[in-house]
């Protein structure tokens, strides 16, 4: 009994150990590096983040160098590397503008673009710094410029697939966003790229589907690239409507606790971080959701409006002052004094920060009685007057009912005088 115990326990340790062998191998050595270097080809749309990974490498080789070329047997090569000691990107640092080497970070063998741009579309290869090269992709970002909204609701359907002969040029769209706001009417969209279907198409380029890649590829024929830079990327939106998750028991009485301690100090404190600006009048201002990307349900709110994209979206109407681009950014052309309010930012269907406009006149801010501090001020300094008001009321109500029901005693002047 014994020993047959003990050949489990063994039998069961043993597998277990196996297990944990299995789960920390290193991939690299079941990934072998192909004989011939092949292109796989992945498209995002412009101001996107993404992430190529480097999927095989010697075992030996313990870090990697990524290289850049816009075409390839280009003799321009551009070196994307973080061994000379330059610090790690983060995305929240970097703008639309800045330089390709700023916009780029190299984290576990990967390579990380923020933002990219149409002008970072080309080749990105994985390899060492004596120029050996392991893995590569054929990278397509597509710009946003001419993108064509279609609304769901309104009866709008995506554009039809284009023929030309042997060659079929269509929009292949990414999955549904969350619902942008929760408990009130909101919108979903999904995002559609430009792809095409050839047999000309050249077999050193991965593809997903047959003969399928995307309109930026390098693997599209030049006499097909024209044809296929006609084609714009679509964005198809949809109402949604979803309701807002509800709060653990503990974290409403947190939210209860956090309410009444806050009551007695600033009870005009927001439930959502609030920025304030002010801006001249007539000048134009741009406002971003923080940690929003273009592939988010991003959603924009002034005061108690809905501003909804079917009306407020960029090519909705070329007159519009105030829209929202393809970014997910607010533009405002030129500030009215109808512009003063908070605005309010959705994201991944909750609202994440506000932004309170001030509106300047010839170097002053225009006074207005619905700017919150002001009415906070105003309603302090009415409940501080009506506070001292009721206690004051209070004290001679008090006197008099003592001195109608002779619950005070009586008081002469002549008590307080010395008896001789």
């Amino acid at each position: 009994m014994t020993v047959a115990c003990s050949m489990v326990l063994l039998w069961a340790w043993g597998g277990l150990q196996a297990f944990e062998l299995v789960g920390k191998e290193n991939i690299f050595q079941n990934t072998p590096c192909p004989a011939f270097l092949m292109f796989d080809n992945a498209a995002y749309l412009a101001d996107m983040s993404f992430e190529l990974p480097c999927h095989c490498k010697p075992e030996e080789v313990k870090a990697v160098v990524w290289y850049y070329q816009k075409h390839l047997r280009s003799s321009h090569t551009r070196v994307l590397t973080d061994f000379d000691g330059r610090l790690l990107t983060e995305e929240a640092h970097v703008r639309a503008g800045s330089d390709m080497l700023v916009r780029f970070s190299i984290r576990m063998f990967s390579l990380l673009v923020f933002r990219a741009q149409p002008e970072d579309s080309g080749l990105y290869f994985c390899g060492t710094r004596k120029g050996d090269y392991f893995y590569a992709y054929d990278v397509d970002i597509q710009s946003s410029r001419g993108m064509v909204a279609t609304f769901q609701d309104s009866g709008q359907v995506p554009s039809a697939d284009s023929h030309y002969g042997t060659l079929r040029i269509f929009t292949t769209f990414w999955e549904w966003t969350p619902c942008d706001r929760c408990g009130a009417r909101g919108e979903q969209w999904r995002i559609g790229l430009c792809y095409l279907q050839s047999p000309d198409l050249s077999p050193r380029y991965r593809q997903t589907l047959p003969r399928t890649v995307s309109c930026g590829s390098q693997a599209v024929p030049a006499r097909l690239r024209a044809k296929a830079r006609a084609r714009a990327p679509e964005l198809l939106v949809r109402s949604c409507m979803v309701p807002c998750k509800k709060k653990s028991i503990r974290k409403g009485v947190m939210a209860v606790f956090s309410y009444v301690s806050r009551v007695g100090s600033r009870p005009w404190l927001p439930t959502v971080p609030i920025q304030f600006h002010q801006q001249r009048l007539g000048h134009g201002l741009v406002i971003s959701c923080p940690g929003a990307r273009p592939e988010h349900a991003v959603a924009w709110d002034k005061d108690r409006q809905f501003l909804y994209r079917t009306q407020y979206l960029k090519g909705v109407n070329r007159t519009m002052r105030v829209f929202i681009d393809h970014g997910n950014h607010l533009h405002i052309r030129f500030t009215e004094l109808a512009d003063r309010g908070i605005y309010y930012c959705w994201r991944q269907g909750v609202r994440v920060a506000g932004f309170r406009l001030g509106v300047l006149t010839r170097g002053r801010q225009q006074f207005s009685l619905s700017d919150p501090e002001t009415h906070a001020a105003i309603m302090l300094a009415l409940m501080g007057h009506l506070l001292l008001t009721v206690v004051f009321v209070t004290i001679h109500i008090c006197r008099c009912c003592c001195y109608l029901f002779h619950c005070c005693p009586s008081f002469s002047p002549r008590d307080a005088l010395p008896e001789f």
